[in-house]
């Protein structure tokens, strides 16, 4: 705060922050209790068929997550019910939506790192507790004005680090290379973002110079992206492989750890599931549906389906042999 605060005495405004911000965030300063917006709920089931392309693949996503997060609560020594977390971010999302809150409830990642800072449940009740008061007084606002988000943002690089370190610590060290397959989509989807973000923003400085032309935008856009491959850059691989990252993280990973422990029978029913997810496009697509009756990506669906074939005649007539992990191997005798 005092770097951010201080850069703007030397013109630099390091922060975005400016005293206008401040009395402006005052504006919604005051005592606000949520009330029911039944009304405004229920009149949004007109919209349901729009909505649920969205709402499918989120739901599936905060579900995913949600486990997601009470098995890093278990590696670090902190067992929950799954069915109750579940349950609870259910119910406390859907009561907040009926008092007009946009945002679903969620179990929020980092477990490891927050106990590891010396959060208890306190930490949990107190950050609730805070989190009602400044939403009912409108000073989050106010908060936000003073307070630079890049000040915020390096608790996030700390989570994430701890996490990352999760893991790998916890699991067995043969699982690694699994581990490394069920960050690529994720790293994809990362790539295509700051991708579409460039050719975004680029096309708005275009516009605004004068130099484009609004009804040339599209064309434009799409001729950068076939131009990409030339340049290295696969576009259209990052897409497909970036599409749901999530669900697609999951379903290679757990194929990777099959694999490497033998049991193909197991890796080929989770190369099936990633070939129906596929065909519905909760995988490696952007959009829900079945693409006209051939899936939204039939060839990777295909793919999939192919290799599940694969693995299952390899557990079923295959000679399995069990694996061993790199920390057993020999070491190798040094090259002359």
């Amino acid at each position: 705060m005092i770097i951010a605060w201080g850069s703007n005495l030397f013109g630099l405004g390091l922060g975005g922050l400016s005293l206008k911000g401040v009395g402006d965030a005052f504006a919604s300063f005051g005592f606000s209790v949520p009330i029911p917006a039944f009304g405004q709920v229920f009149s949004g089931f007109e919209f349901l068929g729009v909505i649920l392309v969205t709402a499918i693949p989120f739901g599936i996503y905060d579900l995913v997550e949600a486990m997601d997060n009470v098995e890093s609560a278990e590696a670090a020594g902190d067992e929950y019910p799954t069915t109750r977390v579940l349950t609870a971010d259910g119910v406390v999302s859907l009561i907040g939506c009926l008092m007009g809150n946009p945002f679903i409830n969620a179990v929020y990642i980092g477990h490891p790192g927050w106990k590891a800072m010396g959060g208890r449940i306190g930490y949990s009740a107190a950050t609730g507790i805070m989190v009602i008061v400044l939403s009912w007084f409108g000073i989050i606002p106010v908060l936000l004005a003073l307070v630079p988000v890049v000040a915020i943002s390096p608790i996030l690089l700390y989570i994430g680090m701890l996490i990352g370190a999760q893991a790998f610590q916890t699991t067995p060290v043969k699982h690694a290379p699994a581990i490394v397959l069920a960050l690529t989509p994720h790293l994809a989807a990362w790539a295509k973002l700051q991708i579409d973000t460039m050719l975004g923003s680029t096309l708005n400085a275009a516009q605004k110079v004068g130099g484009l032309a609004a009804d040339k935008v599209g064309d434009v856009k799409a001729a950068a992206i076939a131009a990409l491959p030339q340049q290295g850059v696969i576009y259209h691989g990052l897409d497909v492989m970036g599409g749901g990252s999530i669900l697609t993280g999951l379903v290679l990973g757990a194929i990777g750890v099959f694999v490497i422990e033998r049991d193909f029978v197991k890796a080929a029913a989770f190369a099936l599931s990633g070939a129906v997810l596929t065909y519905f496009g909760f995988m490696h697509g952007e959009a829900v549906g079945i693409g006209g009756g051939l899936g939204v990506t039939p060839a990777v669906a295909l793919a999939y389906a192919v290799v599940a074939a694969g693995f299952f005649a390899l557990g079923k007539y295959g000679t399995s042999t069990a694996s061993v992990s790199h920390r057993k191997m020999p070491l190798a005798a040094p090259a002359e």
